[in-house]
């Protein structure tokens, strides 16, 4: 609608939109259709023991093609005998329901997972990272408290094209080969292509978010999947910062999965100099007002918005021998990457199609009074709700001056990190699979 003349848009309003309201509130809810659609969807799938189809390699990847059950390319098929080989990694119960997931409503089980992950190529010990993916998917946030809407799944194919991005922390790291280093947002390392891959097979298998001729998915455009990020941990430490997990709230030292939205990713930015304020200057000036600045609009309308700045390994020595601890650079970025109020509510109705008065909000009390602190349009006003909804990692190739920024979706796909819970005697069982 918002490529229409206004006379087009009145146009379809008076036909197209009053005549199909018309037959919905006549013929029954298309929200009920949908509901019972879904019930038939999972009333249809077979049991998880079920042999489904027996054939060659060829033949079971057509059959799953034609069924829509990949992303397009090869899958490993899901055999009970590889499937059990995953449950090995696992205490759990195969049976254990972990949340009934939108938006075909289907229930997330251990064995489902198990499912997946051999179809992505996984290897069987990544199974407990698995499991934690998909409890941070699940995460339905504290119903008490309307700034914690959890992940929210049900989001995942709205048009932006959004893609999760999962971070890895802790000594699992190393335990299952994550990359940390150079090309880590490349795909080859079975770890973080695997388990980057799995997360997309199980938003279309048991999410239901497909492209057509399926359903679901309305990404308008889209964009490629993400790898899983493992942080560098060791260098973190090395220059007195403290791994991402233990800014997500958690023990240093606990393995933890993070799951975020991901909109888009920028360029390389180079940054030189031996001092912080010279590679704040190009960071700031390339991620934040070049890139964080149209993810803005998220931040009023969802009072959300946590954008992810990677930083490469020598570029945050620089800024930690300078003395800057990572709430330094928060705040830094905060104070420092700005949007006019005219561009803020030129880019909200380019996206939303409704028209936004930044001021109108604060009269409302729906935002901040900084938001109209006068009636100038070319006022800046701040990109990120606070200091804390930047997320900051430390990863990438260490002989380089490199880093990259992610734009967040803000309460779509809110970062959501979960521990890892690793089955009794965990070393043991890598010994034996080796």
């Amino acid at each position: 609608m918002m490529t229409d003349s206004m006379e087009q848009l009145v146009e379809k309003v008076d036909t197209i939109v009053v005549e199909n309201v018309i037959k919905s509130l006549t013929n029954g809810s298309a929200d009920v259709k949908e509901e019972k659609n879904a019930e038939e969807t999972v009333a249809a799938d077979p049991n998880p023991r079920d042999v489904i189809y027996k054939g060659d390699l060829g033949e079971v990847n057509d059959y799953f093609y034609d069924k829509l059950w990949t992303d397009g390319l090869p899958i490993i098929p899901p055999t009970i005998e590889e499937i059990e080989k995953f449950l090995s990694f696992t205490d759990r119960s195969p049976n254990e329901v972990l949340a009934v997931l939108p938006h075909e409503n289907r229930e997330a089980t251990i064995w489902n997972i198990a499912v997946n992950g051999v179809m992505a190529g996984c290897r069987p010990e990544y199974m407990p990272v698995l499991i934690a993916v998909v409890e941070a998917i699940s995460d339905t946030g504290d119903p008490k408290n309307p700034m914690n809407q959890g992940f929210r799944a049900q989001d995942i194919g709205t048009t932006p094209g959004w893609e999760p991005l999962i971070i890895i922390n802790g000594p699992i790291i190393k335990d299952l080969d994550f990359n940390y280093g150079q090309g880590v947002l490349r795909f080859g390392r079975q770890a973080n292509t695997s388990i980057g891959r799995f997360l997309k097979l199980y938003l279309r298998n048991v999410c239901g978010f497909r492209l057509p001729p399926g359903v679901g998915d309305k990404g308008s455009i889209g964009q490629s999947m993400n790898v899983a990020i493992a942080e560098n941990e060791e260098h973190v430490r090395s220059i007195g910062w403290q791994p991402y997990s233990v800014d997500r709230g958690f023990a240093d030292g606990e393995n933890t999965v993070t799951v975020m939205s991901s909109v888009a990713i920028s360029f390389p930015i180079y940054t030189s100099g031996s001092t912080a304020a010279e590679h704040l200057q190009i960071l700031t000036e390339m991620i934040g007002r070049r890139l964080w600045r149209f993810g803005s609009v998220w931040a009023v309308a969802t009072l959300r918005y946590e954008p992810l700045l990677m930083l490469g390994p020598a570029v945050a020595s620089i800024l930690a021998k300078d003395g800057l601890t990572k709430d330094d650079i928060r705040e830094h970025f905060f104070k420092n990457v700005r949007i006019t109020a005219a561009e803020m509510e030129r880019h909200f109705l380019d996206f939303n199609g409704v028209y936004l008065s930044l001021c109108d909000r604060v009269k409302r009390g729906e935002l901040s009074p900084e938001y109209c602190e006068c009636n100038d349009p070319q006022r800046e006003v701040k990109v990120v709700p606070n200091p804390q909804s930047i997320q900051i990692i430390v990863s990438g190739d260490p002989s380089r001056n490199q880093s990259k920024g992610f734009v967040q979706s803000g309460y779509l796909g809110a970062p959501t990190t979960k521990k890892i819970k690793l089955p009794d005697n965990w070393q043991q069982r890598l010994q034996e699979k080796k």
